[in-house]
């Protein structure tokens, strides 16, 4: 599914770390890799420095796991070349890293990852990076609602990451509580929760046994973001992915959702993934 991934580069280490991402994925899916800075005007020769002694590294490690890869500096306005290099070598994904200052902003508001998540055509892979050195991926946490948008392609998306790093899924899923006139709110038990178990979770359980994929299921209740959030925390994720579409991160924009408020808390690196357009 992906022949081609490219990863946005520049001076920030985050920025570095997301395109590790983009390494692992790459190895596992046997991708050509594009490790892209885009330079805009006038950019202070520290900066230049910092991402192109960033841009060497991760060719080196590309090439050491045997990734084909090509390394692309161009200057210019970056959410304008990116989509230019996206469109001239057909790019199925794009890794890019939120900058710190951000993630205090409302979500996507003015950002430069928001502008690649409207505009681009490809899948978008935004990553928040929190914990700063390598990728030791052991467990990747899952939070799935009841429809699934991009079902296949999201599967496979976390099949591949788990497998190019050897990392356990967790398919995490929340379920609403039970209304009652007379008792408000009624959680459900265990039992009630697994027999309610929603069709499209199921199916995305189907596509990582299909992958091979060691995976368990969860199922939590209660607010959404502080669910996953504390499960991230009390289970020691190292990451977590959370899909998101189109509409739903925009509608963010004035009203906030769950994926805001993970992406501000979450106490491991974060995914949020928005599949191809169709």
């Amino acid at each position: 599914m992906y022949k081609k991934i490219l990863a946005a580069v520049n001076e920030f280490s985050n920025s570095e770390i997301a395109a590790r991402y983009a390494i692992t994925l790459a190895r596992s899916c046997r991708a050509r890799l594009f490790l892209v800075f885009v330079a805009e005007e006038k950019i202070d020769r520290d900066k230049l420095r910092h991402a192109e002694a960033a841009l060497e590294r991760l060719f080196i490690e590309a090439e050491n796991n045997g990734i084909e890869v090509e390394s692309i500096i161009e200057s210019g306005a970056p959410v304008k070349k990116i989509y230019e290099l996206v469109m001239e070598h057909d790019i199925d994904i794009v890794f890019t890293a939120t900058r710190r200052e951000d993630v205090k902003r409302r979500f996507f508001l003015k950002t430069l990852s928001r502008q690649l998540v409207v505009k681009l055509p490809c899948s978008v892979a935004l990553v928040r990076v929190v914990r700063m050195g390598g990728l030791h991926l052991k467990n990747i946490l899952v939070p799935l609602r009841g429809r699934i948008t991009r079902l296949d392609e999201r599967a496979y998306f976390i099949a591949r990451l788990a497998e190019g790093s050897g990392a356990r899924v967790t398919l995490f899923h929340l379920h609403k509580p039970l209304s009652s006139f007379f008792h408000g709110e009624v959680q459900l038990t265990p039992f009630q929760r697994d027999k309610a178990l929603p069709k499209d979770v199921e199916a995305f359980r189907d596509h990582l046994n299909k992958y091979k994929i060691s995976h368990e299921k969860r199922a939590g209740h209660g607010s959404v973001a502080r669910a996953i959030t504390i499960e991230a925390a009390h289970k020691r994720n190292d990451l977590i992915v959370m899909g998101a579409s189109e509409r739903n991160l925009l509608k963010s924009i004035v009203s906030g959702n769950p994926v805001e408020i993970v992406l501000r808390e979450t106490p491991c690196n974060m995914i949020i993934f928005r599949g191809k357009r169709s």
